[in-house]
């Protein structure tokens, strides 16, 4: 009898340990935990996604004792810098956080095995529920690493207000703007139009020559190298380069918003969630100031090319704690995130695409979900897009994230060069023409230079 007693004792006490700890896994009310957080979603004190975690910390969150704490908002290359200073332990660097948004590539900086796998909590019906072309660019190998929570494409947008004075004078209308062509016509002839004022700037040059390659059937990046020895990607640099050297694009560093204010630029082409920093007024050089209209346009295209664009928009990465309530906290807050209510709520907040089909869906079959007009304008331009354009994800290989820095800062020092030289030789009386047909060409050879001495 009391080796029975014994044996059910034993069973007991067995059964009661691994209810305990089973519960040590997952956070509660009881066994609260605390998520920091970096993100690239507004400023600290303006912050849509900030808004999200606040109502997401005082009902689920606090339901299953899980609180996210933002302890940065900056730009995705501060993020990048950061991360590395932190997984390379370099003196002063902080821990690295519990959550992050960042673009694939820095998987590799962070490195994979600290980061933790969502499809180890997310079941495969939960995960069905994502548009493919989003979440499966999360995927190293049979690990998900990032999980999609916002999304983007690209656009063209532009300063209607004084757009529409350009054009009563030059006939110039936003229908030219379709294609590259046109706009690299109509950014020159603005440089003319206005005095010397450049007409746009270009976010990401990598994307352009990214996208520009798709569609002249090159491939930008071959072996994880650039591959600039292609005939597509001089079809994609020289009308580029000409309008850089003639004046009509911006070649310096910051933000296009910032332009935008003092009308230094009248438009820029850049993600999609650009919109969340658009001017409704500009500053003059005289200190006056006027409201302005501002619109959202598709992305151009190459001719005789399918319309192409980038998605583009980082995803969230957990990384992998001993503590198995926070990976579990992370889910739990990643899940809130993406479900169709929440999600909509904070793109539409942003410029942003949801990330699951129901969202989506949703969205596009009535934009006014999106109580901004300028937004809605946004969305009614996407909707087109989605239709006619294919999306590409940006290649994930190693050094990418150094590569496409470096290319973005050669094709500025090169192109600001051969502008300096058309501007001063012009001034001297040679041919226009034939000196921004010599410069453009002799760009592309200094592009592949500097290309080749970072490789």
């Amino acid at each position: 009898m009391k080796r029975i007693l014994s044996i059910i004792l034993i069973f007991a006490m067995t059964a009661v340990c691994m209810t305990g700890c089973l519960d040590n896994t997952k956070p509660d009310a009881d066994h609260p935990v605390t998520l920091t957080m970096w993100h690239v979603y507004g400023s600290q004190t303006q912050s849509p996604l900030n808004d999200a975690i606040d109502q997401f910390n005082d009902t689920v969150g606090r339901e299953n004792g899980v609180t996210v704490n933002v302890v940065s908002v900056t730009s995705s290359s501060a993020i990048d810098k950061a991360l590395s200073a932190s997984a390379n332990g370099k003196p002063g660097a902080e821990d690295l956080p519990d959550l992050f948004t960042a673009y694939p590539r820095v998987a590799e900086i962070v490195g994979e095995d600290k980061l933790l796998s969502w499809n180890d909590y997310f079941s495969e019906e939960e995960l069905s529920a994502f548009r493919d072309e989003f979440i499966s660019e999360g995927y190293f190998g049979d690990k998900l690493l990032i999980l999609p929570v916002a999304k983007s494409s690209e656009a063209l947008f532009l300063n209607k207000t004084l757009f529409d004075k350009f054009s009563a004078e030059t006939g110039v209308s936003t229908d030219t703007l379709q294609t590259f062509d046109g706009f690299f016509e109509t950014a020159n002839l603005y440089y003319d139009w206005s005095g010397g004022q450049n007409f746009t700037q270009i976010n990401d040059f990598y994307n352009y020559a990214y996208i520009g390659m798709k569609a002249y059937d090159g491939e930008f990046i071959e072996d994880g190298k650039l591959n600039l020895n292609d005939e597509a990607f001089e079809q994609v640099w020289l009308p580029l380069s000409k309008a850089a050297i003639y004046g009509g694009i911006c070649l310096d560093d910051g933000y296009a918003a910032s332009r935008w204010k003092t009308v230094e630029i009248i438009s820029n082409i850049g993600s999609t969630a650009d919109i969340l920093y658009q001017p409704e007024m500009v500053f003059y050089p005289d200190n006056t100031t006027e409201n302005i209209t501002s619109v959202s346009l598709p992305y151009p295209t190459f001719i005789e090319a399918k319309p192409s664009a980038v998605h583009r928009g980082g995803g969230l990465f957990a990384v992998k704690s001993d503590d198995e309530r926070k990976n579990y906290g992370a889910y739990i807050f990643a899940k809130w995130l993406t479900e169709k209510e929440n999600n909509l709520r904070f793109v539409t907040s942003t410029g942003y695409l949801p990330v699951t089909d129901d969202a989506f869906s949703e969205l596009f079959a009535d934009t006014g979900i999106a109580e901004n007009e300028s937004y809605r304008n946004l969305y009614d331009m996407m909707d087109g897009m989605m239709d006619s354009f294919r999306l590409y994800s940006l290649p994930v290989y190693d050094n990418a994230s150094d590569i496409q820095s470096r290319f973005e800062q050669n094709v500025k020092l090169v192109l600001k060069s051969a502008h300096n030289q058309y501007v001063e030789r012009t001034a001297n009386g040679e041919d226009k023409e034939a000196v921004l047909n010599e410069l453009a060409a002799s760009s592309l050879e200094e592009l592949k230079r500097l290309s080749n001495k970072d490789m």
